[in-house]
């Protein structure tokens, strides 16, 4: 998962402090209403709202918006929408499968917007289950470093179902069933060791190695997907070497 997630996890950190952050905070507070309307308003019984709290939080939203989100969810405030979860599953250049998870409350427009990213980026949709099957659902837990080892996060999280600990550069990202998600996120907390977001996403079992040009085709399609305001997350099953990685972003 190296360069993948590397890569993620820079853009999230660029993405906090550029001109998305609007964007960001948008989709972290949809994720929070989301949430709350399908387990209720109590993070300690909702483990889901609790992740999606503390990865708001984590990304700067302000504790007002949280609230509110909260409460929009859970029916307590007017105004909330009637989101669904969609997925689109497709190919982007150099043949990278991607999937596309959108929180909608207009299919139409969600569909239109990714169909329209895709063909302008060298991508096309796919049949749906053609390329879902090259993914698993996974816990992925970031842990920045802070002075912590390898075996230190894998101490503590070995017994809770966590399959394998990943070094990328600044943080450690754990893996484990996604069933095992919040189990892993608890014994974190135990350990009194600090996390940046805990998800349960899709992970690729096969990946495409892409050159420069690859790996610059492929971020601008996903960033072309992820400028939707109804695209949540994209998952795709390419692999970016920590030199092509460099140049990229140089």
């Amino acid at each position: 998962m190296s360069g993948h997630s590397k890569w993620a996890t820079t853009k999230h950190k660029k993405a906090v402090i550029d001109a998305k952050r609007g964007k960001l905070f948008a989709k972290l507070i949809k994720n929070i209403e989301v949430a709350a309307r399908t387990g209720g308003a109590d993070p300690d019984g909702n483990p889901t709202l609790f992740d999606a709290i503390q990865k708001a939080k984590k990304s700067s939203v302000p504790n007002k918006n949280i609230d509110s989100a909260v409460k929009r969810g859970a029916g307590l405030e007017a105004g909330g929408a009637d989101y669904q979860t969609i997925m689109y599953e497709g190919y982007g250049p150099n043949g990278v499968a991607v999937l596309i998870e959108c929180l909608t409350d207009n299919r139409n427009r969600a569909a239109s917007e990714v169909r329209v990213a895709m063909t302008r980026n060298g991508g096309s949709m796919a049949d749906p289950g053609s390329v879902s099957y090259l993914f698993n659902r996974k816990g992925v837990v970031i842990v920045p470093k802070n002075g912590l080892s390898e075996d230190d996060v894998l101490g503590a999280v070995l017994d809770a179902g966590a399959e394998e600990v990943n070094d990328l550069g600044e943080s450690f990202e754990v893996i484990s069933e996604a069933t095992d998600l919040v189990p892993v996120r608890k014994a974190l907390q135990e350990a009194g060791i600090d996390y940046d977001s805990a998800d349960a996403n899709f992970l690729p079992t096969m990946q495409v190695e892409l050159d420069e040009e690859g790996a610059r085709k492929i971020f601008k399609l996903i960033d072309a997907l992820e400028d939707s305001d109804d695209v949540q997350n994209v998952f795709a099953n390419f692999d970016v070497s920590d030199e092509i990685m460099e140049k990229v972003e140089a």
